[in-house]
């Protein structure tokens, strides 16, 4: 497993934008990905974006298709998530993890977690 920590989230107003950020204590291979999660109170647990990390190619949930921008700094092993336009139903705790296969939009097919950031929308 790796150690990942995610940092950036906070209280925005509807309409504006945060940058997620999540540091992993070790390297991340080009055969992974990495994915961001999100979890709502009474709500299940989302899938919201994925970047492969060999190739950078994003993938995304249609609820932030459009707002939301996954990228990453392989230098770094960090993963980053720009949300622009955001929306009050876009609160939550946003958690990053590793998927090994490097494609994956099940939550259970990931082996390491962040402890989340909250991201907060009001309206």
């Amino acid at each position: 497993q790796v150690h990942l920590v995610e940092s950036g989230g906070g209280l925005v107003q509807a309409g504006g934008s945060l940058r997620l950020s999540c540091a992993a204590s070790a390297r991340i291979f080009s055969s992974h990905g990495m994915g961001w999660f999100r979890h709502a109170p009474g709500k299940e647990r989302e899938f919201v974006a994925l970047i492969r990390w060999g190739t950078g190619n994003a993938y995304y949930a249609d609820s932030v298709k459009g707002r939301f921008t996954i990228s990453r700094s392989t230098a770094e092993n960090t993963v980053y998530l720009q949300m622009n336009s955001l929306k009050p139903e876009d609160t939550a705790v946003y958690y990053c993890a590793r998927v090994r296969s490097g494609y994956s939009k099940t939550a259970t097919e990931y082996d390491s977690w962040g402890q989340g950031t909250q991201v907060i929308v009001s309206s």
